[in-house]
């Protein structure tokens, strides 16, 4: 399996991370992308360079208005002159009767869902260098390939069409499977992140050409909170193409496949052409946000039932934190997937 990747994602380093009112840094660091790589020359996994698509695939996700702030957000918010050394807004207006805002400040709260997702000089470059890795992977697999991996750096599955959260800018995942659409009447996003992807929810929720899966720990307790419940099953033309499968904290590899069956299940009424997998790794029992606890193993297995959906499919990275296992997490699950091939 070739996997895509690019150094540019290390223009986005972001230092702000507010948990329970604490201030720390943030857990979504370039380091990631290192230990990633580790895990990808383990399992001897050929890197490309993505190639340069331009707006194209984000502007079929995401509003202008919104590419539009992330590309330009930096230099307005540098012109205040008396600002600090990465963006975090001061105020999220929900949008209850609200007018959108001219001043930075507005935007960057009209923009942002929460705290999570500090803007730095960076973060613009970065983040469209991981839609560039999202979307070479999804044109490789429309090219012929069985299966590619995208190392996308900032991840993407909690942004929505015009909102930032949860480390995410541009929905990496929903770019892929966007761009899949292009040769597919129906695409399928299956998310084993440890959060749900409430984003990927939000673009796809209306629709029914895009099915949408997450199998993530129980928003109960759990971040993204409000978003993730099992009753959320689409709306309109989309009703009955997502499905949400919380899981209890600490859930294991037995509970975790018994959820992919469940999946697995819902894909074959659907019957898509194609897959994306937005893979995170931060179901690992030693992931340091720990929400559930995926051995090594369990990752292989996790793999190798996501090959007997037998579809071609795009591995997009979405989380996965500083652990001394992430890497040999990334090989265990592309190895269950090749080796059931």
């Amino acid at each position: 399996m070739k996997a895509i990747y690019t150094e540019r994602h290390r223009s986005h380093d972001p230092q702000f991370f507010l948990v329970r009112g604490v201030v720390k840094r943030t857990t979504e660091q370039p380091e990631r992308a290192d230990r990633l790589l580790k895990g990808l020359a383990a399992g001897h996994h050929q890197l490309i360079e993505p190639t340069a698509f331009g707006q194209g695939p984000r502007a079929r996700v995401h509003s202008a208005e919104y590419l539009g702030f992330l590309e330009h957000a930096w230099d307005e918010w540098a012109a205040l002159g008396d600002a600090g050394p990465e963006m975090i807004a001061n105020i999220h207006p929900v949008r209850n009767a609200a007018t959108y805002p001219t001043h930075i400040v507005g935007k960057l709260g009209w923009h942002t869902i929460d705290t999570a997702c500090p803007i730095g000089p960076g973060t613009w470059e970065g983040a469209c260098a991981a839609t560039d890795v999202a979307a070479t992977a999804a044109q490789l697999v429309m090219d012929g390939a069985r299966a590619v991996y995208a190392l996308c750096r900032p991840p993407g599955h909690h942004a929505y069409r015009d909102q930032a959260s949860g480390f995410c800018f541009l929905n990496n995942t929903a770019i892929a499977a966007a761009h899949l659409r292009l040769a597919h009447e129906r695409v399928a996003i299956l998310d084993v992140d440890v959060h749900h992807g409430n984003g990927t929810q939000g673009i796809f929720y209306e629709r029914p050409d895009v099915l949408t899966i997450s199998i993530h720990a129980d928003p109960v307790a759990y971040y993204p909170f409000v978003w993730g419940y099992a009753h959320e099953r689409g709306a309109g033309p989309g009703l009955g193409a997502n499905l949400n499968i919380p899981l209890p904290l600490g859930t294991g590899d037995d509970g975790y496949m018994q959820a992919l069956i469940r999946a697995k299940t819902m894909f074959d009424a659907f019957a898509p052409t194609a897959l994306v997998v937005a893979l995170g790794l931060d179901a690992s029992e030693h992931d340091p946000l720990a929400g559930l606890a995926v051995t090594t193993d369990g990752f292989r297995r996790i793999g190798a039932a996501i090959a007997a959906m037998d579809l071609p499919t795009v591995f997009v990275q979405e989380g996965g934190y500083l652990s001394d296992i992430l890497g040999a997490n990334l090989t265990a699950v592309l190895g269950g997937f090749e080796g059931a091939c």
